[in-house]
């Protein structure tokens, strides 16, 4: 295991990263002052941002259904618990963005290579902070919940069955 952002586990099998970018911000806001530089003063802690990216090869190794599910995880809008493989708990990350390109196509369309970029942003203030929520099983089930992933892919399922039936159907009256 790489790492993992609530139950998604980031591994050869699913989705290997091969490079992770950290960027942390804190405030500095400025006040302009004739004939001097700026005055700062620090006002708290900024952004903290990080990208992984890196490619899949589908046939070899890793899966653009774990892209597919990451999505879903990003399109519930919660809060996921992220542990590098070491154990350490880097904190509480939404995912803000996600890009692939997909190369070296098949004749059925299937990428050989699927590149990839995922955004996460830190949305709690301290990893002890989110410790002591730990407790309050409310938030653990709110942070790590598959629910709403679960429902979405059963959704999707569902919408992708019936659309085939509706096709299977429209096929079977043209012959």
């Amino acid at each position: 295991m790489m790492m993992a952002l609530g139950m998604f586990v980031f591994s050869l099998p699913t989705l290997a990263y091969q490079e992770l970018q950290r960027k942390t911000d804190w405030k500095h806001p400025s006040t302009s002052r004739v004939g001097a530089r700026n005055a700062r003063q620090f006002t708290g802690k900024g952004d903290d941002t990080i990208t992984l990216s890196g490619w899949i090869a589908p046939e070899l190794t890793g899966s653009g259904y774990s892209l597919d599910a990451l999505r879903l995880m990003g399109d519930t809008g919660k809060s996921w618990i992220l542990i590098a493989g070491t154990g350490r708990i880097l904190g509480s990350y939404i995912i803000t963005s996600m890009t692939d390109g997909r190369t070296v196509l098949a004749q059925n369309g299937d990428a050989g290579k699927i590149e990839f970029s995922i955004i996460l942003e830190r949305t709690d203030e301290s990893v002890l902070g989110l410790l002591n929520t730990l407790g309050d099983l409310g938030s653990i089930k709110n942070m790590l919940s598959l629910e709403g992933i679960s429902n979405s892919v059963n959704s999707a399922i569902n919408t992708g069955v019936s659309t085939f039936n509706n096709v299977a159907g429209s096929v079977r009256s043209l012959l």
